[in-house]
């Protein structure tokens, strides 16, 4: 049952005639949405008594209608009705209505519909903050000219390009975030002008064409860049490197092509690389790890056609939790130094930053999954499907925080490692399409949290080990195509319990016999004794 504000209880309030706050935080999540417990209860048609210069109100049903108290605050300043379920067009007679003095606003996470017009916006010089992030506005971007600092629109239907003159209209502004929308055209040059942005995320639209390449003058300041499932093109501008605040940097699912700039080691805090789903080639860079002062925490250029050996210098990264280089053409054997990512070995969050909720694709299971909140406590290495070869080393064995090994569709030889079972934090395991031998080592048992293993198409030999996990895993293909494997789940037995069979025959038919003589023997001996009697 919901928890209701009623509206007049807060008319004796003498600070609500400037200031109101609801924030709500315990709104449980089920299915991707949020279960809110508690409502603010107002008549449609109350008309408060006060006039507020401030309201907040987060995570608390108001919708879905934008009631008259809420249009007869007419003297805002700040405005945050986050998460409050209205459903209504955007409320333009009211917006008309609003004090020039308007600094921030905050409807983020509604159902408001419909479009902005610039024009509108004119009218607030003093407008900082516009946040209208995950409701279905359309139409153009609704620019203006300000000192606009932070800019969201992320999760909406808005149409058409970045106007070219964007550093004008807003010289001033520090984040920029449009992703998600149904933006096109290339991503303005004039980008390049605003010396204040820290963010910029244009991800999941259709620009086109190559990606800004002259960033001097907004270098200074720009830690986070998303321009990931686009569809630009060309090389990766080598003067990205003059980006030296660059935290994090996401280009996935584009058609870059060329190889990765080596401008990218002056780049110094840098702590992820996301440059998957492109057409970059070349060698992994060896300047990667090289200076052993990284602080890369993810490393993910899955589905590129890189190649060459793995540098050793990768064994530096004492911060990487995530290393995606499935789908490539790397070659040689898997470095024996892994052993040195201590922080899939000692939960070590140092470095780590919050402040930029990054989105990355993973495959887990065979399928593609988006992380975003969750890929901080995400740890997997994947080298899948490349032409790595010789043995899995040892050493791999000592990272028991790894939630994730993907080593499948390689050219791997050599045993399982029996050190496995030291991985307790394994949860998915993937070995299949290797040219593996030996046994299944009975190690394998003990990794408790295990949920995914597939050991298929290899030349494993002998008994699948019986554990209590193990014996979960009923599904025949995860060891298929290893045809000297035998056991429970297959349905072919080991040699040796035919063996077990015959003995076990053997002496029940010997134990037989032997309570047959024994019986006959009682029954002579009765008669004998019987006759011995009669005969005294």
């Amino acid at each position: 049952m919901g928890r209701h504000f009623n509206g007049s209880p807060f008319h004796k309030s003498h600070k609500l005639e400037t200031y109101f706050n609801i924030n709500y935080e315990s709104g449980e999540q089920k299915n991707g949405t949020v279960s809110i417990s508690l409502i603010f209860n107002v008549a449609y048609d109350w008309v408060p008594p006060f006039k507020l210069h401030t309201i907040e109100i987060s995570n608390c049903r108001v919708g879905p209608d934008f009631g008259v108290w809420l249009q007869s605050q007419t003297e805002l300043v700040h405005v945050n009705l986050v998460q409050t379920f209205i459903s209504n067009s955007f409320p333009n007679e009211w917006f008309l209505k609003l004090s020039s003095q308007l600094e921030e606003l905050d409807l983020s996470y509604n159902r408001f519909q419909g479009s902005i017009p610039s024009n509108q916006l004119m009218r607030f010089p003093n407008l900082r903050y516009l946040i209208l992030s995950h409701n279905q506005f359309e139409g153009p971007l609704p620019l203006w000219s300000s000192n606009a600092f932070s800019f969201d629109l992320e999760s909406n239907l808005f149409s058409g390009p970045i106007p070219s003159i964007v550093d004008q209209l807003m010289p001033n502004l520090a984040y920029l975030q449009l992703s998600e929308n149904q933006l096109n055209g290339t991503i303005p040059p004039s980008i390049y002008n605003l010396e204040n942005l820290v963010m910029l995320s244009l991800r999941s639209n259709h620009f086109t064409g190559e990606f800004p390449s002259a960033w001097r003058s907004a270098g200074r300041n720009l830690r986070f860049v998303d321009v990931a499932d686009n569809n630009l093109s060309g090389d990766i501008p080598s003067s990205i490197g003059e980006l030296t605040s660059l935290e994090k940097l996401h280009l996935t699912n584009n058609n870059f092509r060329g190889k990765i700039p080596d401008s990218l080691q002056n780049c110094s805090i840098l702590m992820s690389i996301d440059v998957g789903g492109n057409k970059l080639s070349g060698r992994l860079p060896s300047w990667i790890g090289g200076s052993g002062k990284s602080m890369l925490y993810m490393l993910q250029l899955r589905n590129n056609s890189l190649s060459g050996h793995l540098p050793r210098q990768l064994c530096n990264l004492r911060y990487l939790r995530i290393l995606d280089l499935s789908h490539n053409n790397f070659s040689g054997t898997v470095p024996s130094c892994l052993n040195n990512l201590t922080s899939l070995i000692v939960d070590d969050f140092e470095g780590l930053d919050g402040n930029y909720t990054e989105q990355t694709i993973l495959t887990v299971k065979g399928r593609e999954f988006v992380y975003n909140t969750t890929l901080i406590l995400v740890k997997t290495i994947d080298l899948s499907s490349n032409i790595l070869g010789g043995e899995i080393p040892q050493e791999i064995c000592s990272l028991i925080l790894l939630g994730t090994l993907n080593l499948s569709r390689n050219q791997l030889t050599g045993n399982i490692p029996t050190e496995i079972g030291n991985m307790h934090g394994l949860e998915i395991l993937d070995l299949s399409h290797n040219h593996l031998s030996g046994h299944i080592p009975q190690t394998l048992a003990s990794l408790t949290f295990l949920s995914h293993l597939d050991l298929s198409n290899n030349n494993l030999v002998g008994r699948i080990p019986l554990g209590s996990q193990l014996q979960t895993f009923t599904n025949l293909s995860i060891y298929m195509g290893n045809p000297s494997l035998c056991g429970v789940p297959l349905p072919n037995k080991c040699p040796e319990d035919d063996t077990s069979t015959t003995t076990n025959a053997k002496r029940s038919n010997e134990d037989e016999n032997d309570k047959l003589w024994f019986y006959v023997s009682m029954v002579l001996g009765f008669v004998v004794g019987f006759g011995v009697f009669v005969a005294h």
